[in-house]
């Protein structure tokens, strides 16, 4: 569930797990690794997710 804040422009968010946003040194090694995924309003959230948050304003 998306909080309401972000409900009607969330658009989708940027996913990476902690150990490989740890391992690869961020979201920018993370994201050029392939660790880094798009996932939409669906997507359960799993202890140790990190996320960016896409939304429209």
């Amino acid at each position: 569930v998306i909080h309401t804040d972000f409900e009607k422009g969330f658009i989708r968010a940027e996913v990476v797990d902690c150990q490989s946003f740890i391992a690869l040194g961020g979201e920018a090694p993370a994201r050029e690794a392939g660790k880094l995924r798009l996932e939409g309003k669906d997507y359960v959230l799993l202890d140790g997710d990190i996320c960016h948050f896409r939304f429209n304003t």
